[in-house]
C-alpha cells in the first residue's frame, strides 16, 4: 500500500514537498442553452411586463453539467411583494392561477421559437460604452465587478430581449426545437408573506438533429458595437425599458384574471347595483362597455401619439404645404395610438416609398357614419403624403363569421360579394384619387396574394391564431386561416403590379395602416412575423405602421361603438333627412340634466352626450365646436340645452349625408369595376 501523503498547515505535505492546487475549469455553455435563457429571460420580462432595468436576473447555474443535458437554471427578482410589473404576480403557489402562468410562459416560448425570430448578436463590446447606452439591465443580476471587460457577447431579439448570453446564442429562435420546463424546480414567490417577488426557472432545450431536421442551426453572425447599435432602434430599446406587458400571452393572463374577478363579483349583491360601469371588452369581433382607452393602449402594448410626433406629422404635411391644416381628428385625439409612426417617418425622410392600407368589411348594403371616419382620415393622409393606397374588401371574411347555408338554395356567398360592390360606392364616394387608389375583393383578388398569404400561414402558429383571435376547436379552418388574409396586403410585394413590388426580398415599400383599435390584434401578428416576408434592408424590417382612432360611439350611448345590426344604433349613408332628424331626436343619448333648472345650474355631461361627441367627430371648426361645449356644459348661451345641440348635429349630419348620396349616385357599376382593375398606381414625380 502506498504511504499516504500528509499535509501540514503551510499548505505543504509532510515530506516538504508543495502541493499542487486543483483548478476546477466549468465547461462552457452549449449554444443551445445560450439561446434558450435569452428566450426565457426575454419571454418573462415581456409577459409580465417587467422593465429589463427593474428584474434583476441570476447568473445562469449550469445544470448542463450535471444533468448532462442542455439545461440551466435562473431566477428573476422583480422586487418585493408583487413585484414591479404590470401582471399581477400568482400569490399562491398551489392556486389554478400558477398553472395558467407557467402555460402562458409555455405557449409563449412555442410561440417565439415557432416563428424562427433572428437573434442579433454583437461580439466583444466595449463594457462601459455598453452599459452606458443600454443600461445595466442587459447583465445577469447587473453584477458589474464580475462582468469582463469588453463583454464577450450581447444580443438583441426585437421586442424581446436585450441581454449578456452565457455564451455565444444561435442565429435564430427556431435553431432549437423546444424549451421544456422543469415545472417541480419552477416557482413563483410573491405576494404579502414573501420579502421579494421571485421567479425561479429551471429548463431544458430540446436540440435539434440531423436525423428529424436536416436544417441543423449555427451560431449568429457577430456584428460591431456599431452596427449592433444601429439594430438597437431607440423605440426597441424603449420597449424594453418600460414596466408594460409586451406579449399577448402576457395581455391573455391579464383578460382572464378580469373575467374571473367580474365572474366571481357576479355573485356579490353589490355588483348588480343600478349604475355599475359595464366591463370594456375590445376584440377584432367585439367592441362594448365603457372604453379606457389609456388602458386599451396598455393592453394592446401601443403607443399615445404625443406632441412630439404631431410635430412631425406637421412638419410632413403642412410644412410641406400639401394640406392646410392637420385633420381634426388629430387635433382632437381621435387618432390618438400608434405604433411605429416614428420610425415610418424616419423612412420617408431617407426617401423610402410609402403606401397606405386599409379596408371594410361589407356586411350591409350601406356603409353607416361610423364606416366612414377611417375613410375619411385616410383621404387626408392620401392627400397630405401624396402616395398610394389599397383597400382591401373582405368578402370572404364577412361569409365565414356570418354565412349561413340552406339546403333548398344553397350558401349565400354570392350575397356577401355583391355587398362589396355597394360598399366600394360608398369608399369611392369619399373622393378618393384615382390614380393613386385601388380597391379589391379578396374574392377576386386572393390569388395574386397567395404567396405571401402562404409564407403568413407558415410562419404563425394555429396556437398564436387562437391566443390572439379566441378561436377554438369549434371554429371553422376558413376563420383561423383568414387573419394570414388580412395580413398580406401589408406587403408590397402582394400587388406585384398595382405597386409595381413583384420581389420581395427587394421591395422598399413601407406601409401605413390607419385604422380603428380593435383591428391592432391582426397586425400584432403581422409584425411578429413580418422579417420573414422582406429583405434585410427593409426600413421597418417588413413591419407595417399604424395609427389608432377611437370608436365612433352608438346614439343610445357613448361607449362601445356603432353597430350595422341595430338600425336605431346607427345614421346610415343612405338615410333620408327625415330619418336622420328622426333617429337623433328619440334616440340620441343625452347629457343634458332632467330639469331646465338643473341644465341652468349644472349644465350637460359632454363626456356621456352622444350629440355633443358626434359633433367632436364631424364639425370642422374649433372654435364653433369648443363655443358650443362652452354653451352646453355650463347651461347658458346659444347652445344651452339638449335640443339645440340634437338641432346643429341634425343640421351637419344631414348636409354631410346628401352630400355623399350625391357623390354616390354618380358611381355607376363600370366604374366601381374601373376603380377594381388592377393597374400601376405608383405617384409619378
Amino acid at each position: 500500500m502506498a504511504e499516504e501523503t500528509k499535509q501540514t498547515t503551510d499548505g505543504t505535505a509532510a515530506d516538504g514537498k508543495k502541493k499542487k492546487k486543483r483548478v476546477i475549469v466549468t465547461p462552457p455553455c452549449p449554444p443551445a442553452v445560450s439561446t434558450g435563457y435569452l428566450i426565457l429571460r426575454g419571454a418573462l420580462q415581456s409577459l409580465v411586463g417587467a422593465s429589463m432595468d427593474e428584474a434583476a436576473v441570476s447568473l445562469l447555474q449550469p445544470t448542463y453539467i450535471k444533468d448532462r443535458a442542455p439545461s440551466g437554471k435562473f431566477s428573476i427578482n422583480l422586487g418585493k411583494k408583487l413585484g414591479s410589473c404590470e401582471l399581477d404576480l400568482p400569490e399562491d403557489d398551489k392556486s389554478s392561477s400558477v398553472d395558467d402562468f407557467w402555460k402562458a410562459i409555455q405557449t409563449a416560448l412555442d410561440r417565439v421559437i415557432a416563428e424562427d425570430l433572428p437573434i442579433v448578436t454583437c461580439a466583444s463590446l466595449p463594457k462601459d460604452e455598453a452599459l452606458e447606452q443600454y443600461g445595466n439591465g442587459i447583465l445577469n443580476g447587473g453584477i458589474l465587478k464580475q462582468t469582463p471587460d469588453p463583454l464577450p457577447f450581447c444580443s438583441y431579439l426585437d421586442g424581446v430581449v436585450l441581454a449578456v448570453p452565457p455564451s455565444a446564442p444561435y442565429a435564430t429562435t427556431g435553431s432549437i426545437k423546444a424549451i421544456v420546463l422543469d415545472l417541480k424546480q419552477c416557482n413563483i414567490s410573491a405576494g404579502k408573506k414573501a420579502r421579494k417577488a421571485d421567479i425561479t426557472i429551471k429548463f431544458t432545450v430540446v436540440e435539434k438533429t440531423g436525423d428529424s431536421d436536416p436544417s441543423l442551426p449555427t451560431l449568429a453572425d457577430t456584428l460591431s458595437f456599431e452596427s449592433f447599435s444601429e439594430v438597437v432602434t431607440s423605440e426597441g430599446l424603449a420597449s424594453l425599458r418600460e414596466n408594460k406587458i409586451r406579449m399577448d400571452e402576457g395581455r391573455l393572463l391579464v383578460a382572464a384574471s378580469v373575467e374571473a374577478t367580474t365572474d366571481e363579483a357576479k355573485h356579490v349583491e353589490a355588483a348588480n347595483a343600478p349604475g355599475k360601469d359595464e366591463d370594456m371588452v375590445v376584440t377584432a369581433y367585439e367592441v362594448s362597455g365603457d372604453i379606457d382607452y389609456t388602458k386599451l393602449v396598455n393592453q394592446f402594448g401601443s403607443t399615445m401619439i404625443d406632441d412630439a410626433l404631431m410635430k412631425r406629422i406637421t412638419a410632413h404635411t403642412v410644412g410641406k404645404g400639401k394640406v392646410a391644416k392637420l385633420h381634426r381628428f388629430l387635433r382632437r385625439g381621435i387618432y390618438f395610438s400608434h405604433r411605429d409612426m416614428n420610425a415610418l417617418l424616419d423612412c420617408i425622410e431617407k426617401g423610402l416609398p410609402m403606401y397606405l392600407y386599409t379596408g371594410r368589411g361589407p356586411s350591409s348594403l350601406s356603409m353607416h357614419i361610423g364606416h366612414l371616419i377611417p375613410f375619411l382620415f385616410t383621404k387626408w393622409l392620401q392627400d397630405a403624403f401624396n402616395v398610394p393606397l389599397v383597400v382591401q374588401l373582405t368578402d370572404d371574411e364577412k361569409f365565414l363569421f356570418k354565412g349561413k347555408y340552406d339546403h333548398d338554395e344553397g350558401d349565400n356567398l354570392n350575397h356577401y360579394a355583391s355587398l362589396t360592390i355597394e360598399n366600394a360606392r360608398d369608399i369611392i364616394a369619399c373622393g378618393f384619387d384615382y390614380d393613386k387608389t385601388f380597391l379589391f375583393s379578396d374574392l377576386d383578388y386572393v390569388g395574386t396574394m397567395y404567396p405571401n398569404i402562404v409564407r403568413i400561414w407558415k410562419a404563425v402558429t394555429t396556437n398564436t391564431v387562437n391566443g390572439i383571435f379566441g378561436f377554438d376547436g369549434s371554429s371553422n379552418i376558413g376563420k383561423i386561416a383568414f387573419p394570414a388574409v388580412q395580413a398580406a396586403p401589408s406587403f408590397a410585394s402582394s400587388f406585384p403590379t398595382v405597386l409595381e413590388e413583384p420581389n420581395p426580398l427587394k421591395t422598399k415599400a413601407v406601409c401605413l395602416i390607419p385604422c380603428a383599435i380593435d383591428q391592432d390584434p391582426y397586425f400584432r401578428m403581422t409584425r411578429d412575423v413580418a422579417h420573414k416576408l422582406v429583405g434585410k434592408d427593409h426600413g421597418l424590417n417588413g413591419k407595417p405602421a399604424l395609427i389608432h382612432c377611437k370608436f365612433f360611439p352608438p346614439l343610445q350611448g357613448a361607449a362601445g361603438k356603432m353597430s350595422s345590426s341595430d338600425d336605431n344604433s346607427a345614421i346610415f349613408l343612405t338615410d333620408t333627412p327625415e330619418e336622420i332628424e328622426r333617429k337623433i331626436k328619440e334616440n340620441a343619448f343625452s347629457g343634458g340634466q332632467e330639469t331646465k333648472k338643473l341644465q341652468e345650474e349644472l349644465g350637460a355631461n359632454l363626456d356621456i352626450d352622444v350629440s355633443y361627441q358626434w359633433l367632436s367627430f364631424l364639425l370642422e371648426d374649433d372654435d364653433e365646436l369648443a363655443a358650443i361645449g362652452k354653451d352646453y356644459g355650463s347651461g347658458s348661451g346659444e347652445y344651452w340645452s339638449t335640443g339645440k345641440v340634437k338641432a346643429k348635429l341634425i343640421d351637419v349630419l344631414q348636409e354631410l349625408v346628401a352630400k355623399h348620396q350625391e357623390h354616390r349616385a354618380r358611381i355607376t357599376d363600370d366604374e366601381v369595376r374601373k376603380w377594381m382593375e388592377q393597374r400601376s398606381i405608383l405617384v409619378k414625380e
